[in-house]
């Protein structure tokens, strides 16, 4: 009789416990699509694109059998993972990380398309990120490239970036560029 009782009292728990579970994930999704006030955020960063050296920033993952006679580099593909800093200098302190896919585009001029978040991980934002998508001229003095999505502080994020180089070697291809970011998010 008392193995009869331990298997009603196993199978309760058994039918409860992922019950309670499946609430408690609802409350939490609820809570999650709560939205607050609009809000416009304006961030100035600075992205360090090393890719030279024994750890770069970013590295290629592909690249076409003509990609290096087209005067775009048409068909180069390369994974990110960059410092996001406060300032140019090398030693600045790092908010976050610009991690994502650069893919050479144009076959007539170096023009990449950038799947990028910007990834927080100090600050006020720290946890958050911003979605950058879009067509980067990277000869231009200054480009603009639109923000399409964000995650924490950025829910609901759209807005646009404005950046210009501030800093390349031509022998390494390291550079520096300076972002200024304008985020309307809730």
């Amino acid at each position: 009789m008392a193995l009869v009782q331990w298997m009603m009292i196993l199978a309760v728990i058994l039918v409860a416990v992922p019950f309670a579970e499946s609430q408690a994930d609802d409350q939490w999704q609820q809570a999650s699509y709560e939205i607050g006030t609009k809000k416009i955020t304006r961030l100035h960063l600075f992205l360090h694109d090393m890719v030279s050296g024994k750890n770069p920033s970013a590295v290629k993952v592909a690249d076409h059998a003509n990609t290096y006679s087209s005067p775009g580099y048409f068909g180069f593909v390369a994974m990110a993972d960059d410092i996001l800093t406060e300032g140019p200098e090398p030693t600045s302190k790092a908010i976050g990380r610009a991690q994502g896919l650069i893919a050479f585009a144009s076959r007539e001029e170096f023009a990449e398309v950038m799947s990028m978040s910007f990834v927080f991980t100090d600050g006020e934002f720290k946890g958050s990120s911003v979605s950058i998508l879009g067509r980067n001229p990277i000869l231009q003095p200054v480009r603009e490239m639109p923000v399409i999505g964000g995650t924490g502080s950025f829910r609901f994020a759209r807005g646009f970036v404005v950046s210009k180089t501030h800093w390349v070697n031509v022998t390494t291809h390291d550079l520096i560029e300076e972002y200024h970011l304008t985020i309307m998010h809730y």
